[in-house]
């Protein structure tokens, strides 16, 4: 698959083209990438050239789940912002979030990817889904790639949920018709060496127990206080698998990252997940599960100045450990609720 997009006004010449280990899935490339060939290509460029493919560019990040941008002209974090504002996306601020990670705001739409140390593996999840509010599109740039190691893998959700579902029927429904509930130990200050770091102040944007509390209730969550100060809290049952079109079907969760990953001084993750009516998942199951994203994974080589958009309903992320200094930051866009319906 070639195409080549070169906008008449600022004469960017940009195309389509393989990359290594891209995956092909029917008429779907995983990711799909676009290469800009212009040597002297300006920032101003590249957004103009944004801008006018922006419903395209939107659309392919649905129809293959990833799109990879290689070659444009992209070095800092305002590089960055300028790029994916010319998608024209309502920016996610992630001090709006509820996520669970700490990270370093650079500018109001671009922030760290994850502080957690580079020998912490972070397992794949959908950005959010662990939470009411989750952002539809979330993209990643990478200002410097790391000496060793340090890919993001990217792993298709809906073909994860078409092999669990042919494999792992019984699984999948109980998925289906039960959800999932997501309970963590929030910190009460920063913990920049965990994964599941945030405290619970900044998580909820408040500073008092009892504005704590109000905003719990708002979202339907349950909690109980710690005697070191921490906020132990349980989401209500989310989706453990979204529709998104026509019946295209993910394994929309994050299930494999609870499983896995989310353990701490505070949390453990045996006690991290459930099904959304408290029972305990199949263990077994999962740990198929896991096995399964893990052969479907495409690991994103980090080349500097590279930019990948990711439609968070698709497709699933992490990253792997790394040596050296390694500055990928990211951008969420066009928050969205969901709830969980038996």
């Amino acid at each position: 698959m070639t195409q080549n997009l070169t906008a008449a006004s600022n004469r960017l010449d940009v195309s389509t083209a393989p990359i290594a280990d891209q995956q092909h899935y029917g008429d779907t490339l995983f990711p799909l990438a676009y290469i800009c060939q212009s040597p002297d290509a300006t920032l101003e460029q590249a957004a103009a050239w944004v801008k006018s493919n922006r419903d395209l560019l939107l659309d392919e990040s649905s129809r293959h789940g990833a799109v990879l941008f290689r070659g444009f002209p992209m070095k800092t974090a305002n590089d960055f912002d300028i790029f994916m504002a010319a998608l024209d996306v309502p920016n996610f601020p992630y001090k709006k979030s509820l996520s669970n990670a700490v990270r370093v705001n650079f500018t109001e739409r671009v922030f760290s990817a994850n502080e957690a140390p580079p020998d912490v593996q972070i397992f794949f999840h959908h950005e959010m889904a662990q939470t009411p509010i989750f952002p539809e599109r979330i993209a990643f740039f990478c200002e410097i790639a790391a000496a060793e190691g340090g890919a993001t893998p990217i792993c298709r959700s809906d073909v994860l949920y078409d092999r669990l579902k042919a494999e792992l029927p019984d699984f999948i429904r109980d998925c289906e018709s039960r959800g999932l509930r997501y309970t963590n130990v929030m910190p009460a200050a920063n913990d920049p060496n965990s994964g599941m770091g945030r405290s619970w102040k900044s998580t909820l944007e408040v500073e008092t127990t009892e504005a704590a509390e109000a905003r719990l209730r708002d979202l339907n969550y349950s909690w109980e206080w710690l005697p070191d100060g921490c906020l132990k809290a349980t989401t209500p049952p989310l989706p453990a698998v979204m529709d998104v079109t026509h019946g295209r079907k993910t394994f929309f969760n994050q299930l494999i990252a609870a499983y896995c990953g989310w353990k701490d001084t505070r949390n453990d993750p045996s006690a991290a997940i459930r099904h959304g009516d408290d029972s305990i998942l199949d263990a077994g199951a999962v740990r198929r599960a896991i096995e399964i994203a893990n052969e479907l994974a495409f690991d994103l080589q980090w080349q500097p100045g590279d930019a990948v958009l990711i439609d968070n309903t698709i497709a699933m992320h992490a990253r792997r450990t790394f040596q050296g200094k390694r500055k990928v930051l990211a951008s969420l866009m066009a928050p969205r609720t969901q709830s969980f319906q038996s």
